[in-house]
C-alpha cells in the first residue's frame, strides 16, 4: 500500500502504526498524489492508497480521488471530520474515511477492510453516514437521474452502507436474512455495484450533492 501525506511527521507516524500489523507491506510514502504518477518515486500498482485529503491548501483533493480510484482502492485519514469532506470523498470515489484522532488498531483495521473490497468509516464519524441516510428519501429527493429503488431496498441500502452486515440490517428491519440478500442481490443489479464500498458511495450519490454541511 502507498502513503500520501505531505506532512513527513505524519507519513512516519502512519508508517510506524502500519508496521505493527505485521502483515501490511507499505509500497511508497509519498507527500503528493502526483509523486504516485508514472516517472514519480511512488509509482506503482498499490492495493490499497492511504490519502491526506488536503494538499498545499483549503480544498479537498477530490480530483485525485476520482483519478486513484480508477485503480487503486482509496482510504482518505484526514484531520477533517467536517460531514461536507465526509460525504465528498465518498462521492468521489474513496473507500473509506478514517479521522487522524482514531487509534492505531482502527486504522489498521481500516486498511484491511479496504483491501478486501469493504467500506471503513471511523466511529467519529458514523453518526454523519447515519444522520444522511436513516431516512429513506422520496423519490423527489432523491438525485436526478438515479435508478429508482423500492422503499425497502431503500432502507435496506442505507443500513447497509452504515456498516450493518445482512443479518444485523435484518434485525433492525424485521425480516429474514435471506430477504436481506434477496433485497441487496436486486439493488446492486439495479444500481450496477458490486461489492460493499460500491453500495455506500451508490447510497450517498442517491442525494442531491447539495444536501450535505
Amino acid at each position: 500500500m502507498a502513503i500520501v501525506d505531505d506532512h513527513p511527521v505524519a507519513r512516519r507516524g502512519l508508517q510506524s502504526i502500519l508496521a505493527e500489523a505485521g502483515d501490511i507491506e507499505i509500497s511508497a510514502a509519498v507527500a503528493t498524489p502526483a509523486e504516485l504518477g508514472p516517472g514519480g518515486p511512488g509509482a506503482g500498482r498499490h492495493d490499497v492508497i492511504m490519502l491526506d485529503l488536503y494538499h498545499d491548501g483549503d480544498q479537498p483533493c477530490l480530483d485525485a480521488i476520482e483519478s486513484l480510484r480508477q485503480d487503486h482502492k482509496v482510504l482518505v485519514v484526514s484531520a477533517s471530520g467536517r460531514p461536507a469532506d465526509v460525504l465528498g470523498a465518498i462521492r468521489a470515489g474513496a473507500c473509506g474515511y478514517v479521522t487522524k484522532l482514531a487509534d492505531p488498531p482502527m486504522l489498521i483495521a481500516a486498511v484491511h477492510t479496504v483491501a478486501s473490497g469493504g467500506f471503513a468509516l471511523s466511529s467519529q464519524l458514523a453518526d454523519i453516514l447515519q444522520g444522511e441516510l436513516t431516512a429513506a428519501p422520496a423519490a423527489a429527493e432523491v438525485a436526478a437521474g438515479t435508478p429508482a429503488l423500492s422503499a425497502r431496498e431503500e432502507e435496506t441500502l442505507n443500513l447497509i452502507a452504515q456498516g450493518l452486515t445482512h443479518a444485523q440490517a435484518a434485525s433492525r428491519m424485521g425480516v429474514s436474512r435471506a430477504t436481506v440478500d434477496t433485497y441487496v442481490e436486486r439493488i446492486r443489479a439495479k444500481l450496477h455495484v458490486g461489492n460493499k464500498a460500491e453500495l455506500a458511495r451508490a447510497a450517498i450519490e442517491r442525494r442531491p450533492a447539495g444536501g450535505a454541511r
